[in-house]
Parts: C-alpha cells; structure tokens; sequence
C-alpha cells in the first residue's frame, strides 16, 4: 500500500510505513516468527483487535496488512459512523467476494460503537465477508461485544521506545520524498532527545513537533523545541520520570488529606495531557489501598468518577476527578486491607497447595459424600448462638490466623 506523497499533507500522514520492513517497533507483536507476522506472510489473517494507545501504528499497521495481502481496505471511524455506512460496506465486501478479493473493514475506535453496532458486524465477520480489524485505546474485554471479541485476536500495541522516535525522527529528516530531506534540515543530539523524550512515545505527536520545529529553522536546537512543545502543550513526559513523579505526589497528597496539593497535582497532569481513565483508575487502587475500610464510599466515588470520564471526556470530566480527588484527601484512612493482603500473598508464596478443610468442601456427588465432604460443617444461619457456630475456616497450618486486626 502506498504513502500519500503529497507535500502539503501532515508529515506524520507523509510518514506513515508503507511496509513491515519499514514499521518500527511492535516486534512482539509483528517480529520474525511471530503469529501474526506468519499470518501475513501465508495471506491466513483472522479478525483482529488492536488495543494501545495513540500514536502506536494501530492504523497504519492495519493498512500495511490489507496491502501485504492484496485484499481491499475500507475504513470506518467508531465516532461518526453507524449501520447505514456499514451496510454499504458490506454490500462493498459481498462483490469483492463475488470477484475473489478479500475486504479488511478497519474500524478505527470500535469501542465507540454501540452493542446494536455491533451486533449488525457480527454475521458478516462469521460467514467471512468481511476480515475485521478493529482499533482501540480501550481494553476491548469491556468496550466489545463478547461474541465478537471471541471471533478475533487480540493483540496489544505499546508506546514506542525513545529509540524508536528518534528513528523516526531521523528517517523523516533525511527522507527527500515523504520527509524534510530537501530541506536539508539539521538537529542537534539534545533537541532529537528531548524531541523524542517529551512525545510520550506518539510517533504522531514527535513527527508533528518536528514539522513546527522544522518550520522556523534550519537548525533545530532544544531550546526551539522546548518552546515549540510549550506552546503546543504543557511540558509533560506521560511515560518518562516527571509522569512517576507528578502521579506520586497527586497520590502522597491525598494520603496526606492536603485536598488543595491534589488538586494542584491532578491539574497539572490534565492540563498536560494526561489520559483521564489513566488518573480515574489510580483513584479506584487508592480508594482501596489508602482508605479501604476506614470510609466504604471511596471506591464507589472513585468508579463513578472513571465512569464520568469514560462518558463525557476531557475537558467536561475535569470536575469529576476534582470532587474524586478531594473526597480522597478529606477522607479517612486506613491501610488495613492493602497491608493484609501483603501477608495473604506471603502466606500463599509459602505454602501455595494447601488442602480446603473438609468440612467446608461442597459435596455435589455421592463419591464425596462418601469421602467425608462436608461432613460437621455448621449452617450459620441456624444458630441463634453465633458462638456455637463458630469453626475452622483456613486450612489447619493457617488455624488461628488473623489478617485483620480485630
């Protein structure tokens, strides 16, 4: 498949790998001997789901694949489309199939298609008329419909390496065709590393940098870049130190009840760009680990809060994690089921295989009757003395040991 050549298109758009050999990064997923690199190779692809974030070649790999294997490639967007675009697609794929040409249908946020949606895709997928290949930033095991999901393969895209973006970056600047070649542009070390640091592995985002970059000078340094990606978007590595950093003291704030710190924190990762559902799912683990059974309303403020920011996105959702953020801080604390759980895994580290008591085994057959199941267990509700039902629940090496303080 071939790469849009016209210059006045995006640099990141020029860029796009027309080929494996020339997609960078993914080699779990698309390295030698790998399934789907094999798939490729013997035209054998199944229906796929690609999950990552943005700027991983989603996409672009989906066309490299319709190309490597002369099939037809038809797109749809998850946003804007709905049955009646899908029909025409199928009717589109009905006679290729008649001409003996394959159709990938490539739908690009499939999490944002609705189960009706879906369901309308499903017969197609079935019966072959279609070979889906679907892209999301969110896990499919929530956002697809089951049947489909367990009609494909599910692979997982991660950010591209540093090494990777500034490989990228070179190919473009030294690419006379696609890239910024004929302008004979220079970067120094510091700014491609910067440049490369500060996309949060995004080739899209790097590629767009280095377009404005390269747009003022012919020589880019890491002061240009700085100022170019500080009136873009704040200065922010969503993968890098500053990220560790920011998420630590947002967490740190909130353990330490100081509500005005966590909203500092939370702002400065949301005004940077940060993913919401990324801040929204670090609420739900503090909700358990820091507060726990000290206050049994935090996880239920911290899943609606990643519910809020899943409907309505940024920047509507940026109010919703403040009120979660600062419920956090003012809340009451306890660490009691995070350190409990601790002693839990070290237990089963010790002792991984011990045997449930039989008297708490259920007897569903006559053989295990016969082996004593169940045998002396107490029914709880059939005492009004609950000191009388009382008995061993753990195994006996465990016998008498308390997780839970009292």
């Amino acid at each position: 498949m071939e790469n849009s050549s016209n210059i006045s298109s995006p640099l990141a758009d020029r860029m796009r790998p027309a080929n494996l050999s020339e997609f960078l990064g993914q080699t779990a997923l698309i390295g030698e001997g790998t399934f789907l690199q094999k798939a490729i190779k013997n035209d054998a692809v199944p229906s796929l789901l690609f999950w990552g974030p943005p700027g991983t070649g989603k996409t672009t790999l989906a066309r490299i694949i319709a190309g490597e294997t002369q099939s037809c490639f038809l797109e749809l967007s998850g946003v804007g489309s709905g049955l009646k675009d899908l029909r025409a697609i199928i009717e589109k794929s009905e006679e290729n199939r008649a001409n003996g040409k394959k159709t990938i249908l490539f739908i690009d946020e499939i999490h944002r298609w609705t189960k009706t949606q879906q369901d309308a895709l499903l017969p197609h997928v079935e019966r072959g008329t279609v070979t889906l290949i679907g892209a999301t930033t969110e896990n499919p095991s929530f956002e697809v419909i089951s049947a489909l999901l367990s009609r494909s393969r599910v692979f997982t895209l991660s950010s591209l390496s540093e090494e990777n973006i500034a490989e990228l970056i070179r190919r473009a600047l030294s690419d006379n065709e696609r890239g910024l070649g004929k302008k004979k542009i220079k970067i120094k070390d510091d700014a491609l590393a910067i440049m490369a640091g500060f996309s949060g592995g995004d080739a899209r985002v790097a590629l767009n940098t280095l377009e404005a970059c390269a747009g003022s000078a012919k020589i880019i340094t890491k002061a240009l870049v700085k100022e170019v990606l500080q009136t873009s978007r704040k200065l922010y590595d969503k993968t890098g130190e500053e990220h560790y950093n920011i998420i630590s003291a947002l967490h740190k704030s909130m353990r330490g009840g100081d509500a005005n710190a966590a909203l500092y924190w939370l702002g400065r990762m949301l005004e940077s760009g940060e993913e919401p559902l990324y801040i929204a799912r670090r609420l739900i683990r503090f909700a358990s680990e820091d507060i726990g059974i000290a206050n049994s309303l935090a996880l239920p403020q911290a899943i609606a809060a990643y519910q809020a920011c899943h409907f309505i996105g940024i920047p509507e959702c940026n109010v919703n994690l403040a009120q979660a953020v600062v419920y956090m801080a003012k809340s009451k604390k306890s660490n009691a089921l995070y350190a409990a759980y601790q002693n839990v895994q070290n237990d089963i580290r010790n002792f991984p295989n011990d045997p449930v008591p039989l008297h708490i085994r259920n007897a569903s057959t006559k053989l295990m009757k016969e082996l004593g199941y169940g045998d002396g267990y107490k029914y709880t509700p059939d005492f009004k003395n609950q000191e009388e039902a009382k008995q061993d629940y753990l195994p006996d090496r465990m016998k008498g040991k308390k997780y839970l303080e009292e």
